[in-house]
């Protein structure tokens, strides 16, 4: 009976140590499927876009040397993004278009300072390797709200339910024949 409960006692000390080993030895856990892969390689492609678009049109017209350039960079990093997203299929590939959209970042970043505006969130890394994001500031928004009503109404505007209705038949005036 002694033996058995010293072997039980070994195999969940030994269970519990291999378990720990095992988290331990996983540095920085990666996508769990493709399709999260997929996801976040699309969300920082969606992320540079953005973060191109947040750019004023005349702020781009009067950008200049440096600015300009990185302006340049940027937008081609979002362009090769988007190709290697399309045509991505394995992890890898969706790493590398993650790293290409963070470089368009760096980019971006680099011609908001040149421009004279804040640099914002940019690339940087957070403190699990991930660039936080920015919390979106809250707006009013106003939403009107219509009802179609599907039927026929009478002046009021109030739905004529089918009993309410004046028949064709009970209009016409029936001669009887003799």
């Amino acid at each position: 009976m002694k033996l058995a409960v010293l072997v039980a006692v070994l195999l969940i000390v030994g269970a519990v140590v291999a378990i720990v080993a095992q988290r331990r030895s996983v540095r920085e856990p990666g996508p769990a499927s493709d399709l999260d892969a997929e996801a976040d390689a699309n969300r920082w492609v969606v992320r540079l876009g953005a973060g191109l678009a947040g750019i004023d049109v005349r702020a781009q017209a009067g950008a200049g040397g440096s600015a300009a350039q990185s302006l340049t960079d940027a937008t081609e990093h979002l362009r090769t993004a988007r190709a290697q997203l399309t045509a991505a299929r394995t992890p890898d590939q969706y790493a590398q278009v993650t790293r290409t959209a963070v470089e368009g970042l760096h980019h971006v970043q680099a011609a908001r300072t040149g421009l004279g505006m804040d640099a914002g969130v940019g690339a940087g890394a957070g403190a699990a390797g991930q660039v936080p994001m920015p919390m979106p500031m809250p707006m009013p928004v106003s939403v009107s709200v219509r009802t179609a009503i599907s039927g026929p109404v009478d002046q009021a505007g109030r739905v004529v339910r089918n009993s309410e209705r004046p028949s064709r038949a009970a209009s016409r005036s029936v001669t009887a024949a003799s």
